[in-house]
C-alpha cells in the first residue's frame, strides 16, 4: 500500500506538501506542484488513513442512526432514504437496531458516541430513553426522526399523524361505511397516540360513536355500538391476531383503519380466514405507504409517508446543527397523502401501484431544505 512518502517521492516534493494538497491547507501550494501531487496520488492509488485524518480534522464523516426494528419495512425504507442523502453529503451512515428494547437502544447510542460520530439520528423506542442525558452531555448534534418526543430542546422531523389518520378514516366513511374500527400500534408512543386521535376526530365529525379502547391483543370495548379499538405491535402477527379478535367478535364492523401497513397485511389474512371479502364486506385503509402495500390482494389503500422528503429534511437539519451546534432546535411536520387502491373499495390499478405523480413531485420539495 502506497504511503504519503511514496507520493512525495514520485511528485518530487516533501510529505508536508502532499499533506497541504490533500487537506487544502494550511499552506498554499503552487498549481504545478499540486498537479504533480494529484497525478502521483492517482498513479499510486494512494488513500489517506481515514482514522488519522479524522483525528486531525476533528470529525469522522460518519453518522449514527438507531431504529426501533430493522425488520419493519417502513424503517428499512426510512433508513435507506437517510443513507442516500447522507452519502450524497459525503457521510457514511452506521445503523443500529434496537429491536424495541430500551437498553439496546441506549447501548447503540453509547457505541456511536464512542465511535465519535459527527451526528446522531434516533427513531425512539417506547421506553424512558435513558440515553438523553448522556447524549446531551456529549455535545454531539442529534435529531429525533419519525417518533415525536416531549422535549422542546431536541430537533425533530415528523409527519402529521393526526391529520393523516383523520383523512384515512374520513375516506372510509366517504365510501358509506358505518362502523369503522381501529387496530392501533403500541400504547404510549406518539404515532399510536396521534393516529388514534385522528381516527376519533373523523368518527366524531361524522357523528359516529367512538370506543374508549383497550390495551393488548384481546381486550374489548364493552359498548357494542361504539367503534372498537385494539392495540398491538406494528407487526404482521399482531395485526393478524387483532384482526381475528376484532372481526370474529364484531360482525357488524364494515371498515378498519389500521395504523401500519405491516399490521394491515396480517388483518387481510385474518379477514380471509373468517370468510370476509375485502373490500365488499370489510374496507381497509392503513398507514405508511411501504412498497409492499402495492402487492397485497387487494392492494392496500394507505396513507403514504413522504420517505424521500423525510430523509432529505432530516439530513439538512442535522447538517445545519453540525455546522452550528448553538442553532435553535427545529421541528418539521410533513404531510402524508392517501394512495387509494382496492382495499377501501377504490379501483385497484393494474400492478397494484397507484401514485399521484404530481403529489409525488410535490413530496420531494416539501419541508424546505
Amino acid at each position: 500500500m502506497a504511503t504519503r512518502q511514496d507520493v512525495a517521492r514520485l511528485a518530487g516534493t516533501s510529505p508536508a506538501v502532499v499533506s497541504y494538497v490533500l487537506n487544502n491547507g494550511p499552506r498554499s501550494v503552487a498549481p504545478a506542484t499540486r498537479d504533480r501531487v494529484l497525478a502521483a496520488v492517482k498513479q499510486l492509488d494512494y488513500r489517506p488513513n481515514a482514522v488519522a485524518r479524522s483525528l486531525r480534522l476533528s470529525h469522522t464523516m460518519t453518522l449514527g442512526l438507531v431504529v426501533p426494528d430493522s425488520a419493519n419495512p417502513f424503517f428499512a425504507e426510512l433508513a435507506r432514504s437517510l443513507e442516500d442523502h447522507a452519502w450524497a453529503a459525503g457521510y457514511t451512515l452506521l445503523v443500529g437496531n434496537a429491536v424495541d428494547d430500551d437498553q439496546r437502544e441506549a447501548g447503540y447510542v453509547r457505541t456511536f458516541l464512542d465511535r465519535q460520530v459527527d451526528g446522531l439520528v434516533i427513531i425512539p423506542t417506547h421506553g424512558n430513553r435513558t440515553w438523553r442525558g448522556e447524549l446531551a452531555r456529549s455535545g454531539v448534534p442529534c435529531l429525533v426522526f419519525d417518533r415525536e418526543v416531549e422535549d422542546p430542546t431536541v430537533s425533530q422531523v415528523l409527519v402529521d399523524n393526526v391529520e393523516g389518520a383523520r383523512a384515512a378514516t374520513a375516506h372510509l366513511i366517504g365510501h358509506g361505511r358505518r362502523r369503522v374500527g381501529c387496530i392501533a400500534g403500541p400504547l404510549g408512543i406518539h404515532p399510536t397516540v396521534d393516529r388514534v386521535a385522528g381516527w376519533r376526530n373523523a368518527l366524531e365529525e361524522a357523528g359516529q360513536r367512538v370506543g374508549s379502547g383497550s390495551g393488548g391483543r384481546t381486550g374489548w370495548e364493552s359498548c357494542p355500538d361504539a367503534a372498537p379499538l385494539v392495540h398491538g405491535s406494528f407487526g404482521r402477527r399482531d395485526g393478524y391476531l387483532a384482526g381475528l379478535t376484532l372481526l370474529s367478535r364484531d360482525r357488524g364492523l364494515d371498515a378498519l383503519f389500521v395504523t401500519s401497513d405491516e399490521q394491515a397485511v396480517g388483518v387481510l389474512r385474518a379477514a380471509t380466514e373468517l370468510g370476509l371479502r375485502v373490500p365488499e364486506d370489510l374496507a381497509i385503509v392503513s398507514f405508511d405507504g411501504i412498497a409492499a402495500s402495492a402487492y397485497t390482494w387487494p392492494a392496500l389503500s394507505t396513507m403514504r409517508q413522504p420517505v424521500g422528503a423525510l430523509g432529505r429534511v432530516a439530513m439538512a437539519r442535522l447538517s445545519a446543527r453540525m455546522a452550528d451546534p448553538d442553532l435553535a432546535p427545529s421541528r418539521d411536520v410533513l404531510p402524508v397523502h392517501l394512495i387509494a387502491r382496492g382495499s377501501c373499495g377504490c379501483p385497484d390499478p393494474a400492478g397494484g401501484e397507484h401514485v399521484d405523480t404530481a403529489q409525488a413531485a410535490a413530496e420531494e420539495t416539501v419541508g424546505g431544505g
